[in-house]
């Protein structure tokens, strides 16, 4: 990928923007930024521009944004946006910030997909690898952006990368070494003309690229997952909590074994997986495999699974308050997260609902609404939509904020009950994201 004296266009002026425009500045390239937005928490975000010599722009997107050989898209920026078209118009190549992060990474790249579970996956790859004695980076779609580090990453040292869907739209050479697909549901219709397969088929570009010397981990449970699944170049390795294989990672009882190739193995036990639910189990079956593909120590394995205290804002144990816990999984923005939740525990839940709606269908979730919640509390612009689908199943009251949803479970809840923040929903229509809305869920919880 050449860089070095090209006039290259960033379309968005977050994080993955920021780094971006760094790294090309870095690489000897002239980049220039451009977002159509302009608030004042970007404005704060531009500063840092300035300081390199970046030029920038906010508010609109000029002419001089396609004054470039390459247009690097921020996630948030849609495909269908007038920018992006405009510039596929004028033949402009157009990548999204991983592609041109990954372009001049050395290490090891582990890119972690899925519609649920890819932070927590993404984080826990990174703590094992570390722990293992492998030098291990955590970016993309979590913490810090790829473009970031991508420079700083030595050849043998690893990259743990979450990756969404936004940001696989606008590949082109991007080549993992291992690509891991841990799940796909419904999410994010609203982006993809609210066509599944669209939706679906942009998480699948992840091993496009990969041949046989590559690895494709894939959890053989997603019954989604299978459907649109339909043949890869590189080496399949799968995991189930259901069913044994020859190869791949898989639950025998209370032991999760690991073999490929009839060579490398390894087991532990259920309970040294310091995560609870299936689901997490799930989401470990991902890492061990990946862990084992590079010959990492099984007993060091163990050791860090046993010591991982899980991931910020999902299902989060905040505090317990008269016997009644508080948990924070703002992170579940979307209908199937929040069936995990629901099945993560045993007793009555006060369920904060609610957001920015991104084309949900409740009935996913309705059956166990029913069996395990004791009232719903409706949030945010998609509050009515909650209302009017819950309402004949279970209580549910709307409430003008988050807060007041905190107060109000704080008042009926009582010992051996849970309040559960699983929104179901995006964040921006009350919050910039959903850690915001997490931290302003704990805030309210130690107010009480």
């Amino acid at each position: 990928m050449e860089i070095k004296g090209k006039n290259i266009s960033v379309i968005g002026a977050v994080r993955s923007g920021i780094g971006a425009a760094k790294m090309i500045k870095k690489l000897g390239g002239i980049p220039f930024v451009s977002d159509s937005s302009d608030t004042e928490k970007l404005r704060q975000s531009v500063l840092s521009l300035a300081d390199d010599n970046i030029e920038f722009e906010l508010g609109v997107h000029s002419d001089k944004v396609y004054n470039c050989t390459m247009m690097v898209v921020s996630p948030g920026v849609p495909s269908d946006s007038i920018v992006v078209k405009k510039a596929k118009e004028k033949k402009i190549k157009i990548i999204s910030e991983i592609e041109l992060a990954a372009a001049f990474c050395k290490g090891h790249i582990i890119a972690i997909t899925g519609t649920n579970g890819k932070t927590t996956t993404t984080t826990l790859c990174g703590y094992v690898f570390n722990h293992c004695g492998k030098k291990t980076f955590t970016a993309g779609n979590i913490g810090l952006a790829f473009s970031e580090i991508a420079l700083d990453v030595n050849v043998d040292e690893f990259v743990a990368l979450e990756v969404s869907s936004f940001q696989l739209d606008f590949i082109d050479k991007f080549k993992p070494k291992v690509a891991i697909i841990l799940n796909i549901t419904p999410d994010h219709l609203n982006r993809y003309e609210n066509k599944y397969e669209n939706y679906a088929f942009s998480k699948l570009k992840i091993f496009e690229n990969q041949n046989h010397s590559d690895f494709l981990i894939m959890n053989k449970d997603s019954k989604d997952l299978m459907k649109f699944f339909k043949s890869s170049g590189s080496v399949i390795i799968n995991f189930s909590t259901t069913t044994k294989m020859s190869d791949g990672c898989w639950l025998d009882d209370e032991t999760v074994s690991f073999q490929l190739s009839g060579y490398e193995k390894f087991n532990c036990r259920r309970n040294d997986i310091s995560l609870p639910g299936e689901h997490n189990l799930s989401n470990t079956m991902a890492v061990i495999c990946a862990a084992k593909i590079f010959g990492l120590n099984s007993a060091k394995i163990i050791e860090a699974l046993k010591l991982f205290k899980g991931v910020e804002h999902r299902l989060e144990f905040v505090r317990e308050i008269d016997g009644v816990k508080y948990i924070n999984d703002s992170k579940g923005t979307n209908v199937d997260s929040v069936w995990f939740a629901l099945r993560s525990f045993d007793s009555p839940i006060f369920l904060i609902l609610g957001g920015q709606d991104k084309g949900n269908d409740y009935n996913q979730i309705k059956d166990l609404v029913i069996q395990n919640v004791k009232k719903i509390f409706a949030i945010g612009s998609s509050a009515e939509k909650v209302f009017n689908f819950f309402h004949a199943f279970v209580k549910v009251e709307i409430k003008e904020s988050l807060q007041s949803a905190v107060l109000s479970a704080n008042q009926e809840a009582r010992e051996g009950e849970i309040v559960l923040l699983s929104p179901a929903c995006a964040s921006f229509d009350m919050f910039d994201n959903y850690e915001h809305r997490g931290r302003v869920f704990k805030e309210a919880v130690f107010n009480l």
